[in-house]
């Protein structure tokens, strides 16, 4: 591992590492926020998963979470949102190839090769982090837009690894939505009874875990009604009692001055949940 940026933070260490991924065949980069407390002795980890476009960047430099990390004492891990490279596949399109990873297992070429995002972040990236960094194995998961889809299908998937979970304005149905039919159809094939996997309100019948979901949603987001529908998510939740609190947000949007208004609700959600692992 190289550390390519280190900053002072609200008293701790904003830093950004490079690795290879063995799971992705190519270099990543990783971003860690270690909380004072941190100093003393293994803490909590939160992992956000950022959305289409976006690098490890866009959360640390506009999401405000150093402070409320710092406060609660729990490290903060945001990885890019894809693999990244000359030799890795792309496509001319913002909301496929780099920088849209989907936090799935692609199966099709050219995908195949390096877009390995789901084992990345539930199996290498874990084990990296609490290998090289004063943290504990106690962990929750958030993320937003794409990386709220992620977030929340890791969790449905993983019963007993994450502690919490959130999202900010997530995909929470891909296989219904343009910007998941499009992501599905490339990295996975047209059958769609492989994309049930990856779909956060498809995997809620079969959930055996009652992990609580928090999720907040701006109302005036552009995409509210065209790709995110979180009404579909909290009424299959609902049919088979999953706990899930949606909170609208008059007048709020899809971007980080959304986020950055609500982190410090999130990032306490999580510390209480990981205080009590």
């Amino acid at each position: 591992m190289e550390r390519i940026e280190q900053h002072i933070a609200a008293g701790g260490r904003q830093e950004v590492w490079r690795h290879h991924a063995t799971s992705l065949n190519c270099d990543m980069n990783v971003a860690v926020y270690l909380p004072p407390q941190a100093e003393d002795g293994p803490v909590p980890v939160i992992y956000f998963l950022s959305g289409l476009t976006c690098t490890e960047q866009n959360f640390i430099t506009k999401a405000g979470a150093q402070a409320f990390a710092a406060q609660h004492g729990v490290a903060i891990v945001a990885p890019d949102t894809s693999p990244r490279g000359t030799n890795v596949a792309d496509d001319p399109a913002y909301d496929m190839g780099q920088g849209a990873g989907f936090y799935l297992n692609a199966t099709q070429a050219p995908w195949a090769t390096h877009f390995q995002m789901y084992d990345y972040i539930t199996n290498e990236l874990p084990a990296l982090i609490e290998a090289h960094f004063p943290v504990s194995n106690a962990r929750s998961i958030m993320g937003h837009s794409m990386g709220g889809h992620g977030a929340l299908v890791i969790a449905l998937r993983n019963p007993g690894r994450y502690k919490a979970v959130s999202a900010f304005s997530p995909i929470v149905a891909p296989s219904q939505v343009p910007w998941g039919e499009k992501a599905f159809t490339g990295y996975l094939g047209p059958d769609r009874s492989a994309w049930a996997a990856y779909d956060a309100t498809a995997l809620l019948a079969d959930a055996t875990e009652r992990l609580p979901v928090l999720i907040d949603q701006g109302s005036a987001d552009d995409f509210l009604e065209s790709q995110l529908k979180p009404d579909v998510f909290v009424a299959e939740a609902e049919r088979h009692s999953h706990p899930v609190t949606l909170r609208m947000q008059p007048g709020y949007d899809h971007s980080y001055y959304f986020i950055s208004s609500f982190i410090g609700d999130h990032i306490a959600h999580h510390a209480a949940a990981l205080k009590g692992a």
